[in-house]
């Protein structure tokens, strides 16, 4: 299910960025008590922020938002995806069905509005996410001393 960030998330919150394996492709982890002093006691909410909750409990996030700053200009002013996902919860299809979901949900909000999605090409799992959810190829590029892989999605439009 996805839902609106609650007050309770905030220790799972703290345990997603300061996870080394959860961070292995995105810089590193946050240090632990860093992020218990910064994070407040309800995490931030806005629309296309969500948390992925299996049975009353966050094992994920999920983050559309407008890619304002991106370093590629075929992602500027786009939305881009972003998740995370503790790794107990890994190779069980979650984020593949909650990505899916918010991105039903920003075809409804925004119809036709593009997505884009860049992940280092070493990160397996989420190339095979980003080709699951019906992402494409825009380009390749190095970043942060690593092969990036950016990938565009757009809704399915039908006629009638």
């Amino acid at each position: 299910m996805l839902r609106e960030p609650e007050a309770r998330d905030r220790t799972v919150f703290v345990e997603l960025l300061a996870s080394a394996e959860v961070h292995t492709y995105l810089g590193g982890p946050r240090p632990r008590d860093e992020l218990e002093r910064e994070l407040s006691g309800v995490p931030e909410r806005w629309p296309g922020s969500f948390v992925v909750d299996l049975d009353g409990a966050m094992i994920g996030q999920i983050l559309l938002r407008r890619a304002t700053g991106h370093r590629r200009p075929a992602a500027v002013g786009k939305v881009d995806l972003g998740y995370l996902f503790l790794p107990r919860a890994w190779g069980h299809g979650y984020a593949a069905e909650a990505c899916a979901a918010a991105l039903d949900w920003l075809a409804g909000a925004l119809p036709g509005e593009p997505v884009v999605l860049a992940t280092q090409t070493a990160n397996a799992r989420s190339m095979r996410l980003a080709a699951k959810l019906g992402f494409t190829e825009v380009e390749r590029f190095e970043a942060w001393d690593a092969e990036q892989w950016l990938g565009m999605w757009s809704p399915v439009t039908t006629s009638g």
